[in-house]
């Protein structure tokens, strides 16, 4: 193959991952601008409206593990939005995504598949209503945590899923971890709204250890 013909291809190759990254990127900041500065009562319009977008990413690049963990993400915050039976359908598809994701690049966003899948496990009912179960989340959880110990969201996570056990001082302990986390580049709102998240829950902690 010509030379000039393979530095062309890695540049189309280059142009298509930098289009990608700013795609998944959109989809990021309209979900964290639905979550963190709009009103809970607008929330699940906009993330219906998101899933949309987010589906025409997958379909366009399905193999892409970044952009099915995103369309996840929406998927499962659709359902925590519109709440009741209705979203189980929504849950069930985002933990197909998740799963996809991990088939196809489990380490994709710091491990995000695996945190995300946890914490579907431990906030979904089990059975016979709906799949949640705690053994899992919690291998799920802690395979997030091996591979982004220091990270913000996966030390969350698994402090509200130790404070819905009953385990208070791991989940302190994890909260403190979870707010020592490295600011996150250009995810800003993110990390705001996150650390928000993670005093509300200290406060919870608190009061149950009265």
């Amino acid at each position: 193959m010509p030379a000039a013909l393979l530095i062309s291809l890695s540049l189309i190759s280059s142009f298509a991952v930098a289009g990608l990254e700013e795609d998944v990127s959109t989809i990021q900041k309209e979900w964290e601008k639905i979550k963190y500065q709009s009103p809970e009562s607008s929330h699940e319009k906009g993330f219906e409206s998101l899933i949309k977008e987010a589906n025409q990413l997958v379909a366009q690049n399905p193999n892409r593990a970044e952009i099915l963990i995103w369309q996840g993400i929406v998927e499962s915050s659709y359902a925590g939005a519109k709440g009741g039976l209705g979203a189980l359908a929504h849950v069930k598809n985002a933990k197909k995504t998740f799963e996809k994701a991990l088939e196809i690049n489990p380490t994709a966003l710091d491990g995000s598949a695996y945190t995300s899948l946890g914490s579907l496990y431990y906030q979904v009912p089990g059975w016979p209503i709906g799949f949640g179960d705690d053994k899992k989340a919690a291998e799920y959880l802690k395979k997030g945590l091996s591979i982004n110990p220091d990270g913000i969201d996966p030390n969350y996570f698994y402090a509200d899923f130790l404070f819905r056990n009953g385990d208070y001082s791991g989940a302190e302990r994890s909260l403190r971890k979870a707010l020592q986390a490295p600011a996150r580049n250009g995810r800003k709102v993110a990390d705001d709204g996150r650390r928000k998240e993670i005093n509300q829950l200290l406060e919870k902690v608190a009061e149950k250890r009265k």
